[in-house]
């Protein structure tokens, strides 16, 4: 990971999303199993975690602690949350982390799905709807939750996810696939006005 510093990135052909605003970590009670995942997704942490749109450094109290929002970029095909959080000296176990991004698309896209894996638990959502879950403790496997088929709009769409873990690795990955099961590559991540970097 590294500290997003443009105002745009684009895509490999693999088609992972590779640019996110990660919130640091939130306490949590550790639980992985699917009634707890779907609690987690249901709670209120902060005001509007299913509209905002944050940039890079904006704060939020979630109790007595306060949490910042990081513009990171990966170089690899998923988000390493667990090294997010150690090298900013944050709790790694028992906890949940925030994602969100701003897909770009050149044009309208129907019948897409949204394929994503997660160490542990997740819930993803795309322009403010859910679309898919994993649940249980497991390792994170490429395409290993897809959703529905849905339309991507023209111009900015917004992915968020929320990642649950108890103890250990925590990662995730998500890629966008056609109606062939393809990936898609032709977007753009990331916009001036959605995600500004840390300086």
């Amino acid at each position: 990971l590294k500290t997003a510093r443009s105002a745009t990135a684009t895509l490999k052909p693999d088609g992972f999303l590779s640019r996110w605003l990660i919130l640091e970590p939130i306490a949590g009670d550790g639980r992985v199993v699917d009634s707890a995942i779907r609690a987690a997704a249901a709670k209120e942490y902060f005001p509007g975690q299913l509209s905002v749109m944050p940039r890079a450094g904006d704060k939020v109290t979630i109790g007595d602690a306060t949490h910042a929002w990081h513009a990171v970029d990966t170089s690899r095909h998923n988000v390493n949350l667990y090294h997010f959080a150690y090298f900013l000296g944050k709790e790694t176990s028992n906890v949940v982390f925030w994602g969100v991004t701003v897909v770009d698309s050149p044009e309208e896209m129907a019948h897409v799905r949204l394929a994503v894996g997660s160490n542990a638990g997740s819930v993803w959502w795309v322009n403010g709807k859910e679309v898919v879950g994993i649940y249980g403790d497991r390792q994170t496997q490429v395409d290993d939750g897809v959703s529905k088929k849905l339309t991507l709009i023209k111009g900015p769409n917004v992915v968020r996810f929320l990642v649950v873990n108890n103890r250990g690795m925590v990662d995730c990955c998500a890629r966008f696939l056609d109606a062939n099961d393809n990936p898609i590559s032709r977007f753009t991540l990331g916009s001036p006005d959605a995600i500004k970097s840390s300086r």
